[in-house]
């Protein structure tokens, strides 16, 4: 439930995989709205990136909760505690309403706090800071590790780890856009033709990757070959 199969090196597999191997914007272009949006300076791409961070894992551990205890299969089994039979009701359909409805109860605790401590930060994100409910990285994330069946600790480590590479995408963008301001662009692809290009050239770069499997289970028990069996057999 905890660790499953997973060992201490494969968490650290999965965090590089999902921060840099499956890098969640330049593999998957989830959260594109808020990347485009946000990323003309580095200090409002590091705020927002740093609060999609603290959504996605907060708000990961209180989804596989639920998905844990509410919306997955068999889920509700500890309600027999009280006499209640719940072996046929499956409220699996209900799992994206739940976790949309915990992402945007988060988000807005995560804004009342940012206006009261940061109140420049605030008026930089401006509009986009609601909008992290409905970034479809951090809905992305918490699906893709419930669909792979991540026990808690992998899960919550996914989870973190894609919030980090979406942080890592914005703030190079930003750092290239802020470049790009003192350089000579042809006048055809200023502004959002010469970004969506040096997203593509990230891109490729991340997709170098691809392949590269950091996170499988040590503790997997692998089945032997059928000439191994029978050797031991013999023994």
């Amino acid at each position: 439930m905890w660790m499953g199969n997973y060992e201490s090196i494969n968490l650290f597999g999965l965090l590089i995989q999902s921060t840099l191997i499956e890098n969640f914007l330049l593999a998957n272009f989830l959260g594109m709205c808020t990347y485009l949006a946000c990323s003309n300076k580095l200090t409002t791409a590091n705020g927002l990136g740093l609060a999609v961070v603290i959504v996605i894992t907060v708000s990961g551990i209180l989804n596989w909760a639920v998905h844990q205890y509410v919306t997955g299969d068999n889920a509700l089994q500890w309600l027999s505690f009280v006499g209640l039979d719940t072996a046929g009701i499956n409220l699996g359909f209900l799992e994206f309403l739940l976790f949309i409805s915990v992402i945007a109860g988060f988000v807005q605790i995560l804004e009342i706090v940012i206006e009261k401590f940061s109140p420049g930060l605030y008026m930089a994100l401006g509009m986009y800071l609601p909008l992290i409910t409905v970034n479809c990285a951090i809905l992305g994330a918490h699906l893709f590790a419930v669909t792979r069946e991540y026990p808690a600790i992998p899960f919550w480590i996914y989870v973190f780890g894609s919030g980090v590479g979406w942080w890592l995408a914005i703030a190079l963008i930003a750092a290239i856009r802020e470049k790009l301001r003192t350089s000579h662009i042809p006048k055809g692809l200023e502004g959002m033709g010469i970004t969506f290009i040096m997203t593509g050239l990230m891109s490729m770069a991340f997709m170098g990757f691809t392949g590269i499997k950091l996170a499988q289970p040590t503790g997997e028990h692998t089945p032997a070959p059928q000439h191994e069996e029978a050797t031991v057999q013999e023994k």
